[in-house]
């Protein structure tokens, strides 16, 4: 029975295209509420994982060192792209964070050998220039957007790095016992940075702590049906799907928020759907027609990490 990746990636792309309307409605500080986002998904993850905590015992040293890296380059996406949000509009931020597909074709050429087809690199640029057309009018020329600019470029290396790692890593356990070890690394590291930082932990108003549990349970959806789609499609595939969270965000923010969205941006916004689409009818008809566990796939060979 063929199995289509279309279903999960929607739903993913849906959960996670809230992420930046809550991170925008609390005015606590970035790595405080990446923080407590991580803690209360860990918290919400532990029936499932108690189930199948067996597979605990799969993990060997390298495989944890592995998990635990894959949680420090989650941790530094939270925290620079909240710091972002906070710095200039949602259609800025997102515009920049859809740049994931690119970079991912880049490092993943380099370190796995992995190649894609004309088509499908065509349909990225499509989208590509549907996401840049989103957020042309919303670039800040003030010295605090430029900086929110730069640090959700640099959130986008950091994601690459977690979506590369978990795509080896996710091989020797479920999704579930994956994303938990994740998400407890990320837990671990951004609460070591807010103690060295002197931030404060408890002090927020019952606005603040709703914002907290929203971003574990909405977005972090998105990010679950990702690593459990690191089975069976690789990291660029699910990088391009990304490139819709900068059309549901923006309408959000256009609804929830008040920010505007012009007719060009509502126009580029239909070139990421176009491009979109385009990509995962060749993902999904091209190579991969039904979904194939990757250990059916050839492993990497050279750069593994």
């Amino acid at each position: 029975m063929k199995k289509s990746i279309a279903i999960p990636l929607t739903i993913s792309i849906i959960a996670v295209s809230f992420s930046a309307i809550f991170v925008k409605w609390s005015d606590a500080p970035s790595t405080i509420l990446s923080m407590y986002r991580m803690w209360f998904a860990c918290i919400l993850m532990l029936p499932v994982v108690w189930i199948k905590r067996s597979e605990f015992k799969r993990i060997g040293g390298k495989e944890a060192r592995l998990l635990i890296l894959s949680g420090l380059f989650l941790a530094m996406h939270f925290a620079l792209w909240f710091e972002s949000l906070k710095l200039t509009t949602v259609a800025s931020s997102t515009i920049i964070l859809a740049l994931q597909p690119f970079v991912s074709l880049i490092v993943g050429f380099i370190l796995f050998r992995e190649r894609t087809t004309r088509g499908a690199i065509f349909a990225l640029i499509v989208a590509t220039f549907g996401v840049m057309i989103i957020g042309w009018g919303d670039f800040g020329l003030s010295a605090q957007a430029i900086q929110g600019d730069v640090l959700s470029f640099l959130c986008v290396i950091a994601v690459v790095g977690y979506l590369f790692i978990g795509q080896n890593a996710v091989k020797k356990v479920s999704h579930w016992i994956y994303s938990f070890c994740v998400f407890l690394s990320a837990a671990v590291f951004l609460t070591l940075y807010n103690l060295a930082t002197v931030q404060v932990f408890f002090d927020y108003p019952a606005k603040d702590w709703g914002v907290f549990a929203l971003l574990a349970i909405v977005p972090t959806i998105a990010h679950l049906i990702n690593n459990w789609l690191l089975n069976y499609v690789n990291a660029t595939t699910i990088s391009m799907s990304i490139l819709g969270e900068p059309v549901g965000a923006s309408l959000l923010a256009v609804w929830l928020l008040g920010e505007h969205m012009t007719w060009i941006q509502i126009g580029g916004g239909l070139l990421v759907l176009v491009g979109m689409f385009m990509f995962l009818i060749r993902q999904s008809s091209g190579a991969r027609p039904a979904l194939k566990k990757s250990s059916d796939v050839p492993a990497p060979t050279a750069g593994n990490p």
